[in-house]
């Protein structure tokens, strides 16, 4: 970004409030001072910096303009008169103002913006897609998951007008939030990870589900690009409801989940790793699959990506044959979990699509690094493995976690710790049941669980056949942390997992620190 006040004002239709004794920047200076960056935290201020005082519910941002000019901000957006000595651009609506202003930037991109979303995995993704198009030119993509109202226009404004790739993690928590978030960022390509059931508290339904999901394949141009999970059981629920089948975009389909899921803890191996059997190359959906093959045959174009021969090594990271266009290469990430292989296989599906081979996709793909908070592999110095993938759960996460996390091989006892999961509504009791019969199946050797719903779990995890003195349901995280301290030993390895507002990243913290 880099945007004069002026071109400012322009973008969100506002004004520069009048100039007085105390403004050193006055109106007139409007067309020489350029806003280089955007921050709505006025303690994340960068010097060349538009401030936007956002008011809220317990502070207002308004407040905090000083500290921010203080801190380098050249020009203050807000909707009202503030008293510093930089231009106060005034508009009706702070945050739509922002959104206004961030669609300005996007008309003079070049590049490719690249929407993606998805029931999990977005941020995983996200990421994998970045380090793969790295190496076919310059790239921005959402910071951490700021995938919202604030972070998709960020995420934008970040970009240079140069920018060859600019990846935008898209959120939302009911229908018609995407497609806002599409009339801001315009993509040109499309990517839907999967359609879970993360948000069905307000959806009501997974058919819901992929309805607002399918509002960002709706979004793409004519001549755009559509990546679809044709492992996901309703991917051909996204193409109806994004009306792809009538239009001239280009649908690529990717496949990393066509292998037979089996018990969760497999049979060892040779060298250590665990085998995970895959449906054979004919078993496998290839483009929209047998299931749908009135859509398949009426889409253009029609690519694939997909994975076979996939393995776990002792620390459940996978390795994988890649294979596109009758080629194949190996891929070994350092991601943990098999569905890190349908992420990956996204990834060098938009990595084609942008000119790049196989191989360097795959080298790519080799050399991306796990998130903080994302099946993040710790060691403590009493030699205890921490599994820290605190950042956020739904059900179908923490069933990829589980199954990844019981395939790790350690010497001593697997212990999971589970929390609540957010955002599941009439759905939560039976989400959380769920999850605790996975928990029972998973040959765990202790399980302990925290929160209100996460009693579900724990009398699920007894009735699919854990011992009651291996299930244990505590109060609170500082009692978690205290017990977990007494409890174990050099050699076990502990899974730390709940939605965010859980605050499991304190255990990942009490155990490691």
């Amino acid at each position: 970004m880099k945007l004069t006040v002026e071109e400012i004002v322009e973008a969100v239709n506002g004004e520069i409030t009048p100039a007085g004794a105390r403004f050193s920047a006055p109106a007139a200076d409007a067309a020489a001072v350029f806003a280089t960056g955007l921050s709505w935290d006025s303690r994340a201020v960068q010097p060349g910096d538009l401030y936007v005082a956002l008011p809220g519910e317990r502070v207002d941002g308004h407040d905090f303009a000083a500290a921010a000019v203080k801190a380098g901000a050249v020009a203050v957006l807000g909707t009202r008169e503030v008293a510093v000595d930089v231009p106060v651009i005034v508009a009706a609506d702070a945050m739509q103002a922002v959104a206004d202003l961030a669609a300005y930037w996007r008309s003079r991109l070049k590049g490719t913006v690249i929407g993606l979303t998805g029931s999990t995995g977005k941020t995983t993704t996200k990421n994998l897609v970045r380090d793969v198009l790295s190496r076919a030119g310059t790239v921005v993509a959402t910071k951490a998951n700021q995938n919202n109202e604030l972070g998709v226009p960020a995420t934008l404004l970040s970009a240079d007008e140069d920018t060859d790739f600019i990846v935008v993690e898209m959120g939302m928590r009911g229908l018609g939030q995407i497609e806002a978030l599409c009339e801001v960022a315009h993509p040109d390509w499309g990517l839907v990870t999967n359609v879970g059931e993360s948000h069905i508290e307000l959806l009501g339904s997974r058919e819901n589900i992929a309805r607002a999901k399918a509002e960002l394949l709706a979004a793409l141009p004519e001549g755009g690009i559509a990546f679809v999970n044709a492992a996901d059981e309703l991917f051909d629920k996204l193409l109806v409801f994004s009306g792809l089948e009538s239009r001239s975009v280009q649908v690529v389909f990717f496949d990393g989940g066509g292998f037979r899921r089996g018990a969760l803890r497999a049979p060892a191996g040779e060298a250590g790793t665990k085998q995970v059997e895959l449906g054979s190359e004919s078993e496998r959906p290839s483009g929209a699959g047998a299931r749908s093959a009135p859509l398949r045959e009426n889409l253009a174009n029609l690519a694939s990506v997909w994975a076979q021969n996939a393995v776990l090594d002792a620390e459940g990271c996978p390795s994988f044959d890649l294979c596109a266009d009758g080629q194949s290469v190996k891929v070994k990430l350092a991601l943990r979990g098999m569905h890190n292989v349908s992420n990956a296989c996204s990834a060098a599906a938009v990595g084609l699509a942008a000119g790049l081979t196989l191989s360097q996709c795959a080298e790519a793909l080799a050399a991306a690094q796990p998130e903080k908070g994302r099946q993040q592999v710790l060691h403590t110095a009493q030699g205890v493995t921490v599994v820290d993938d605190s950042y956020n759960a739904n059900p179908d996460s923490m069933r990829a976690s589980l199954s990844t996390f019981a395939a790790l091989e350690v010497p001593g006892r697997h212990i999971a710790v589970l929390g609540d999961m957010g955002e599941l509504g009439t759905f939560a009791r039976e989400c959380h049941e769920r999850v605790g019969a996975m928990a029972g199946e998973a040959g765990l050797d202790l399980l302990i669980c925290i929160g209100e719903l996460s009693e579900h779990i724990a009398l699920a995890a007894t009735d699919a056949g854990m011992p009651d003195s291996a299930v244990r349901h505590l109060s609170s995280v500082d009692t978690a942390i205290k017990e977990l301290k007494s409890l174990v030993e050099p050699g076990d390895a502990v899974l730390v997992k709940a939605s965010h507002f859980m605050e499991f990243d304190r255990i990942v913290e009490g155990l490691v620190g």
